[in-house]
């Protein structure tokens, strides 16, 4: 019989130490990355148009295959992350996103762009998916919530340092510079996350007991310089083997690959689908470009506001009320948006639907998702969640028009606050409460494996 060397149990008594906010600040970087350069496209794109150098057509194209290399990247890091480990496949998107964007300097035409977008579109795909999933692994249960809720600062704040970065690099330097920026950041970063450790939890599932055991000692033995470290419990059932990729659409585990997957496809349809359109919306109702511009930034610092909030109740009140309450107050607040009757209620509608938007990314993406499932096979679970969220927030482009076209903002609001109902409905229905569990703990028996790949581990002792 095989042994354990109980990864869960002694990574879950650890006191939240400088080993952790290290990783958690090195998984940080990556996330804002790739937040930064999803938003450069943008930015670009809108400077190589007004130079002659692309048409509105290429720029479609430039984006839409920013989203395809983004499902393609999502749908790969979790294969690879389950196969071959987190940190192998979180160093290869890495290199990946920053190869191709340091290649993007000497692009020699707007086809040649378009073509290294959809790499660097692979590569950042892949960073959200390992991001939460191998950070979710280290933290124990009482601080993981928000931990995981606060990556997403990360990303919010590269939104503003892009914008801030573009108004003086291009117009100073050209768009080159900008693609060299994320290239050598991204090369730094891939130096900077060359110490980072597989997980151990990752490491005993696939049987590598010695590696396992070795990395944990020394992950104790740092922490134990400055915290006395609590016993833990040697109770655990080890449950290992490879787990094929149909476990997620098999009944139970289907449920929770549903309900991921809506998680994300809500968040890409209010983002893409509702916050990035509202500047075009205000401009199309007939406001000037000026107050367009200054009602979407007030709305928008409902994103920083909304993620500081998702943190404070991750842990606190749990994911699940918290996933419900932010998609039942966005509901609400989208109702309210609707009818308002004034440019202050009209603002404060605003921000409060996307603070509740950033609620649900922060509980929903960050925490929920990745804990869904179980270790053997979380990445591919995140990674199924993600691509549909990737799907969504390309796909519904053109929805969205067809939505303005016939029904105006109005309609598109609308739409909204319906996935939003479903989503609360879908999390209601699945009673799943995954707050100050450990993850061995967030996955129902008999979830894990099939029947014929189970085993009971005798404890020898460690």
């Amino acid at each position: 019989m095989q042994k354990t060397i109980h990864a869960g149990a002694r990574l879950d008594r650890l006191p939240l130490s400088a080993f952790h906010w290290r990783l958690f600040f090195l998984i940080g970087s990556g996330l804002f990355l790739d937040a930064f350069d999803v938003y450069l496209g943008g930015v670009v794109t809108g400077a190589l148009l007004k130079s002659g150098w692309s048409t509105l057509e290429m720029n479609a194209w430039f984006t839409t295959m920013t989203f395809a290399g983004l499902m393609v990247g999502a749908w790969a890091a979790g294969l690879l992350g389950d196969w071959f480990g987190r940190r192998f496949s979180y160093q290869v998107n890495l290199i990946i996103f920053g190869g191709a964007s340091l290649a993007a300097v000497f692009a020699p035409s707007m086809y040649w762009l378009i073509g290294l977008r959809f790499i660097m579109g692979i590569g950042m795909g892949a960073e959200i998916v390992i991001s939460y999933g191998m950070l979710s692994e280290f933290v124990p249960p009482r601080y993981r919530g928000r931990l995981l809720a606060a990556l997403s600062l990360f990303a919010n704040s590269a939104v503003f340092v892009a914008s801030l970065a573009s108004l003086w690099i291009i117009p100073a330097f050209g768009w080159r510079y900008m693609f060299a920026i994320t290239g050598i950041a991204a090369t730094i970063v891939w130096f900077m996350r060359k110490s980072m450790p597989e997980s151990p939890r990752w490491l005993e599932n696939e049987g590598r007991l010695a590696e396992a055991d070795a990395l944990l000692d020394s992950i104790e033995g740092k922490i134990a310089l400055t915290h006395t470290l609590p016993d833990y419990s040697r109770d655990d059932v080890l449950q290992t083997g490879k787990v094929p990729l149909g476990v997620l659409f098999q009944p139970p585990v289907l449920w929770r690959s549903i309900v991921g997957s809506l998680i994300m496809i809500t968040i890409g349809f209010s983002i893409y689908g509702l916050i990035n359109w509202l500047p075009s919306f205000f401009v199309q109702q007939g406001f000037n470009i000026v107050k367009s511009l200054t009602y979407s930034t007030v709305m928008s610092l409902g994103a920083p506001a909304g993620t500081i909030i998702g943190v404070l109740l991750a842990d606190r009140v749990g994911r699940r009320p918290a996933i419900i309450g932010a998609a039942l107050v966005t509901a609400v607040m989208g109702v309210f948006y609707q009818h308002a009757s004034s440019a202050n209620a009209l603002l404060v509608a605003g921000f409060l639907l996307v603070a509740g938007i950033y609620v649900m990314v922060a509980v929903g993406q960050g925490a929920y998702v990745p804990e869904l499932f179980a270790t053997s096979y979380r990445l591919r679970g995140s990674g199924v969640c993600g691509t549909a969220g990737r799907a969504a927030s390309a796909l519904c482009q053109f929805f969205v028009l067809w939505m303005f076209s016939i029904g105006g903002v109005n309609m598109v609001v609308g739409s909204v606050i319906g996935i939003q109902l479903l989503l609360a409905l879908a999390v209601w229905l699945l009673k799943i409460e995954t707050s100050g569990l450990r993850l061995e703990e967030t996955v129902d028996e008999g979830t894990t494996l099939a029947a014929d790949n189970r085993r009971q581990i005798v404890d020898v002792g460690h």
